[in-house]
């Protein structure tokens, strides 16, 4: 097929499927909980069930959300509180600490904890000394796994010699540097001025200290990104080889309470072909540097644990993204956090005064969840085959008779543009359907398919 063809195919391609869908971090997703059905004695059942099931072998996971941030980066999508004021650490994590107590106070037994990660907001907008206090009141309380990992979110404008040190002496090994795009056009329309020898210097001390795998995240379609400016970011991180990328898609989510997405245009924005260009462009480039795709909007070296974990269909997906870790149970400490039982999911009010209000109370500041059903819990696992493996066992019987038709219709569709290959029961995405991961889960998505929204709930997929 000619490079015009292939080009043609691919926008009608992205005109047919580029609508509104989740990234698939859950399932149910957070828009389609059962939030009226949730009680917090069914979500703690849920966890110290899955606790029992999980702890001795392998252990839980912790994610920790630090929402401080000092300015406002306007593509951002997460919850946060701008300041400058950073009297506001030391309260905060005395509630963190709390909160850890709560849980750790449902448990039987002293949890094995197999993977700490802190994410934001901005972690490093706490000092090294704030984050030794934080991590040493948790590590004091339990007991790690052989293989443990901990890993942490840095900015480079603000992480410190001492933050890497002080992290690394407490068992970090893993860290992840916020770059998106050096552009300074680009730059200056997300509110995030950040030159590349800042982002050398932090690669360079990681590296000095020890780190074990160090990870650059940037980000296609944000505003007045060209094809140009993502090839000169993409080469300008090649030159640094960070263990593991992260090249995630722009999420355009302006309509969300609290977002921080203004200061441009809808029309500032590349067209849906060029943002495809964009992802495909950076593609090539990281393989040709010797990275391999993982998953969706993921690379790693060959020496990684994710490019291990992809190769042995060990990947596991949850709120913190992609992971090595195969635990069942995730809690999420701080503001706006989810926790995952595998049965359950549950969500800290985003409220930072309710949060404080709750925790003094001696009360979860649980406002939020889910408890999944028996059918839930077998689209969950096709999701998570599908955005992990690549591939899925699905079963025509699993539907009712309506629903198993527009299913098949729907894989049929799939396979006639090129997204995948079913042999018998066995469904495998294709190369080209990479690019439609979440278009693919969205077939599976039960709850979505059943409570149809006028709203607008999800970015776009391609």
């Amino acid at each position: 097929m000619s490079d015009h063809n292939s080009l043609k195919t691919m926008q009608n391609l992205i005109e047919k499927y580029n609508v509104p869908g989740p990234r698939y971090t859950s399932y149910p997703t957070v828009p389609y909980w059962q939030t009226a059905d949730f009680k917090e004695e069914l979500w703690i059942g849920s966890l110290k069930k899955a606790f029992s099931q999980t702890n001795s072998e392998k252990g839980i996971s912790l994610y920790i959300h630090l929402p401080y941030c000092e300015s406002l980066c306007t593509f951002c999508g997460c919850n946060k509180r701008i300041t400058k004021n950073h009297a506001v650490e030391m309260p905060y994590i005395q509630a963190l600490l709390k909160e850890w107590s709560l849980y750790a106070g449902y448990f039987d037994e002293k949890p094995i904890v197999s993977e700490i990660h802190l994410g934001g907001g901005t972690p490093t907008f706490f000092s090294a000394e704030s984050l030794e206090k934080l991590l040493l009141g948790i590590l004091n309380t339990v007991s790690l796994s052989k293989d443990f990992e901990f890993s942490f979110e840095g900015h480079p404008n603000n992480t410190t010699f001492g933050h890497l040190q002080k992290l690394y002496d407490l068992g970090f090994r893993r860290v992840s540097f916020g770059v998106q795009d050096y552009d300074p056009i680009v730059q200056k329309a997300i509110h995030r001025i950040q030159p590349f020898e800042h982002v050398r210097k932090v690669t360079d001390w990681s590296r000095e200290i020890g780190y074990d795998s160090i990870s650059h995240d940037l980000v296609y379609g944000l505003p007045f990104q060209k094809l140009s400016g993502i090839i000169d970011t993409i080469e300008k991180t090649i030159a640094l080889k960070p263990d593991r990328l992260s090249f995630y898609s722009y999420a355009h989510v302006p309509w969300l309470k609290g977002n921080g997405q203004r200061g441009y245009r809808e029309e500032d924005l590349p067209s849906a072909v060029l943002k495809r260009e964009l992802y495909e462009t950076g593609r090539d480039l990281f393989e040709k540097a010797g990275y391999s795709e993982i998953g969706m909007d993921h690379f790693a070296l060959p020496g990684d644990k994710m490019f291990a974990a992809a190769g042995n269909q060990q990947l596991h997906r949850n709120f913190m993204g992609y992971t090595t870790s195969q635990t069942k149970v995730l809690i999420g400490l701080g503001v706006s956090s989810i926790s995952d039982s595998w049965y359950g999911f549950a969500q800290n009010t985003k409220d930072l005064d309710k949060y404080y209000a709750m925790i003094n109370a001696n009360q979860l500041p649980v406002v939020k969840g889910h408890i999944l059903s028996d059918e839930d819990l077998v689209t969950r696992k096709q999701i998570l085959d599908i955005m992990c493996n690549l591939s899925v066992q699905i079963n025509e019987d699993d539907r009712d008779f309506e629903e198993k038709n527009v299913f098949m219709e729907k894989m049929a569709d799939f396979e006639a543009d090129g997204l995948l290959k079913m042999t018998g029961n066995n469904l495998i995405v294709t190369e080209k359907g990479k690019a439609f991961l979440r278009n693919i889960c969205m077939a599976f998505d039960k709850r979505m398919l059943r409570g149809k929204s006028e709203e607008r709930l999800f970015s776009k997929t391609v």
